[in-house]
C-alpha cells in the first residue's frame, strides 16, 4: 500500500485518480487554513490532518503531493526529500534559479521520485497530436505556440480581504511567470530537445491594479535544434479564459487549436491540415482533429469512466497513474525533475529578459550532475 499525504487543497484535483488507483491510500492531508483543511478532509474520508507541513511528514506516508502556494514548492519539496517522501509537486517547480539548483541537486542526492505536476500535457487533444508527430504525419516539426490566457484579478484578493499571495509571487512580478501551461504540451511535440534560449517581450502594464505584472508577455524560446516556439501569458488583461491554445507547424502540415470554443461563439474544434490530404486539385484543408482518434494512445481510448471522471479527459488520472507507478518501479517519471526545471526557467528568465531590453538569455542544461560552474544566470 503505497500511502499518500497532500499538502494544500489545490491537491484535490488528483482526489479521484488517487481513489480509483489499487492499493493507494490518501493517508494525510496538510493546509494552515483550518477550515479549508476540514472541508477537503471531509471530501476525502478518514485522513489525518495536519497544520504543519513538517509534522505530516513525520507521519507513516510514502510520497506526498504539494499543491501549495509556488513559493512553498521548493522549500516543502526539498523537506519531503530529506525525510524520504517521494514528491508530486505542482507548477511551477520554484520561483527563483537558485531554487531550481538546490531542486535537482536534493533529487539527486535523496534518491527519491519527483514528479511535475503539468497536466496540461495528458489531455487527449496534446497527447493525440504527439501520436502523430511521433508517426511523421506532421513532417519535421519546426515552430509551435503556446497560450494562456486567463485574467486572474478577481482572486488577487482572498473573500476576506486579505491580499493574496499571487498578487506578489505571479502578478507582483514581471515576465512569464506562468509559462508550464504552454511549455509542457508543445515539448511533446519536439521529442528529445530543449530549450537552450529565450527573449521575452512585452507591450508594458496596463492593468488597473496597480501590479507590476505585464499586459501579456510572449516568450520566443529556441531549442537545441534550432526549432522556435513562441509562448504567450496573460493573466490582467479583460478577456474570457483561454487555457490551452496551441498551434504546431511541421514540413508536412499544421495543427491549431480551436480559438472559441466556450462562450457565445462556441463552436470552433481543434483542427489539422496535411499535405497528405491535399484535394484533387492541390489544395490543403482543415479536418477535425477527432478525424484523427484512432492515433490516441490506447489508455485514452480504453479509459473508464472513472478515469474519465477525474478531469481533463482523463488527464487528471493518467498523470496520478504515472507518479504512482514510478514509485513502484523505483524509476523517474518522464516528467522529471530536469524538464520542470527547465521550463520553469523560461518563466524566472523572462522576467530579465524583458526588463533588459527583451535580451535574449541562455537557459541552463538541467541535467545530473550538473557542474558547479554551470549553475548560473549568463547574462
Amino acid at each position: 500500500m503505497i500511502k499518500i499525504g497532500i499538502a494544500g487543497v489545490r491537491g484535490l484535483s488528483t482526489l479521484q485518480g488517487l481513489k480509483i488507483m489499487p492499493d493507494v491510500e490518501i493517508a494525510a492531508m496538510c493546509d494552515l487554513n483550518e477550515d479549508a483543511l476540514n472541508n477537503a478532509a471531509e471530501r476525502i474520508g478518514g485522513v489525518k490532518k495536519y497544520r504543519v507541513f513538517e509534522d505530516m511528514l513525520e507521519s507513516d506516508i510514502d510520497a506526498v503531493i504539494i499543491a501549495t502556494p509556488m513559493q512553498c514548492h521548493v522549500p516543502q519539496a526539498i523537506a519531503a526529500l530529506e525525510a524520504g517522501k517521494h514528491v508530486m509537486s505542482e507548477v511551477t517547480a520554484g520561483v527563483s534559479m537558485d531554487e531550481l539548483f538546490w531542486l535537482c541537486e536534493c533529487v539527486e542526492k535523496y534518491n527519491r521520485i519527483y514528479m511535475y505536476a503539468e497536466n496540461y500535457i495528458y489531455t487527449p487533444q496534446v497527447q493525440l497530436v504527439k501520436s502523430m508527430v511521433l508517426r511523421g504525419m506532421f513532417g519535421e516539426t519546426y515552430y509551435a505556440e503556446g497560450s494562456y490566457l486567463h485574467n486572474i484579478s478577481n482572486i488577487l484578493v482572498y473573500p476576506n480581504g486579505k491580499t493574496s499571495w499571487r498578487s506578489y509571487w505571479q502578478c507582483g512580478k514581471r515576465g512569464n511567470f506562468y509559462p508550464t501551461h504552454s511549455i509542457g504540451p508543445v515539448m511533446q511535440w519536439f521529442p528529445g530537445e530543449r530549450i537552450t534560449e529565450i527573449s521575452t517581450f512585452s507591450p508594458g502594464v496596463y492593468n488597473t491594479v496597480g501590479l507590476k505584472q505585464d499586459s501579456g508577455t510572449t516568450t520566443m524560446c529556441r531549442t537545441d535544434k534550432g526549432k522556435l516556439i513562441q509562448i504567450r501569458t496573460d493573466c490582467l488583461s479583460p478577456r474570457p479564459h483561454s487555457m490551452d491554445l496551441y498551434l504546431l507547424q511541421g514540413t508536412e502540415g499544421i495543427f491549431q487549436s480551436s480559438v472559441y470554443g466556450k462562450g457565445n461563439l462556441a463552436g470552433d474544434v481543434d483542427r489539422v491540415s496535411l499535405t497528405s490530404r491535399k484535394t484533387a486539385k492541390g489544395e490543403m484543408d482543415w479536418t477535425p482533429l477527432t478525424e484523427f482518434n484512432e492515433y490516441l494512445p490506447d489508455k485514452y481510448k480504453n479509459a473508464t469512466h472513472e478515469q474519465l471522471g477525474a478531469g481533463h479527459g482523463g488527464g487528471d488520472f493518467f498523470i496520478v497513474e504515472d507518479f504512482i507507478e514510478a514509485i513502484r518501479k523505483n524509476i523517474q517519471p518522464d516528467l522529471n525533475v530536469y524538464k520542470a526545471c527547465e521550463w520553469t526557467a523560461v518563466g524566472l528568465l523572462s522576467a530579465l529578459s524583458v526588463t533588459n531590453g527583451s535580451r535574449t538569455l541562455e537557459v541552463p542544461h538541467f541535467r545530473p550532475a550538473m557542474p558547479l560552474e554551470e549553475k548560473r544566470v549568463k547574462l
